[in-house]
């Protein structure tokens, strides 16, 4: 026996045209099919080869330098990770229901909330906590070049959000060298620096590569060793195009993915509910 036909009904109705509006107010903040011309300049003039699969997070920059294979991956996901831990216990004026309140609100992925949000906060666990009065939208961003962003006086720029990011250098047959860094506000500011012989094992994508480089020693904590060592790897990093140009370029392109990201979500959920 064949099931009834569920007609669509008023909530139906109400969240489909309520997807349209949300649709239509974020097109006309900003046009997600083209990319910026501050963006579109620094892949002009960049030796990276930008790879961007849409419906995927990670983003990744790759190149030749000499006998190396450089990649660099970033992921949209630092702009929607939001910790509240740090920012609600630092606020004693917040009773415990305006802290649940505003948690509540700030959970949520995707552009409602994240889009655009240029003052965050590092919290524990490596994710960035969110200002809400910080928010700001794109469309009332003063847009110029990354050379100009790093060259203003005081208070010509907001700061940027930190972002993750991870530079694998790879030679082969000789391994490979991955650092773990932070971009923001014009600086890469590494965190750590691991040595891999087997280049596979730099990126483990098995189960078992995963568990072959758990128990690897691949250095020390980047903050230990010497400070001429320190200075001479970030030099390193800025020799093979991973400076401020690129610094200041990787917030900018991050926001704009996720804005484009949360357009196509928008568009599919509304047509699975008018399906």
């Amino acid at each position: 026996m064949s099931r009834p036909l569920i007609e669509f009904s008023p909530v139906d109705q109400e969240l489909s045209a309520k997807f349209e509006s949300e649709l239509r107010i974020e097109k006309e903040t900003r046009d997600s099919d083209t990319l910026p011309p501050n963006i579109q300049e620094f892949l002009d003039n960049s030796p990276f080869e930008l790879e961007d699969t849409p419906g995927q997070e990670e983003v990744a920059l790759t190149r030749k330098f000499g006998d190396e294979s450089i990649r660099i991956t970033f992921t949209i996901a630092d702009l929607n990770e939001v910790n509240q831990e740090e920012e609600f216990d630092s606020d004693p004026a917040l009773t415990d229901e305006e802290a649940a309140e505003a948690a509540e609100a700030n959970v949520q992925s995707g552009g409602a909330n994240t889009k655009g949000a240029i003052n965050q906060g590092r919290t524990k666990g490596g994710n960035f906590a969110v200002a809400p009065e910080d928010s700001i939208a794109p469309s009332d961003r003063e847009e110029g070049s990354f050379e100009d962003a790093g060259s203003g006086g005081e208070g010509d720029q907001e700061p940027s959000f930190p972002a993750r990011i991870h530079v694998n250098v790879e030679k082969a047959g000789k391994g490979t060298l991955q650092l773990e860094a932070v971009a923001q506000d014009g600086e890469i500011i590494i965190e750590n620096v691991y040595y891999y012989q087997r280049n596979e094992l730099a990126d483990a994508k098995t189960a078992e590569q995963d568990w072959a480089r758990r128990n690897l020693y691949t250095g020390p904590p980047f903050g230990n060793l010497d400070e001429d060592l320190q200075v001479l790897l970030e030099r390193y990093l800025d020799e093979r195009g991973v400076n401020t140009a690129l610094a200041l370029w990787i917030p900018e392109y991050i926001d704009f993915k996720e804005q484009k990201e949360y357009l196509n979500w928008l568009s599919n959920v509304k047509s699975f509910v008018d399906a």
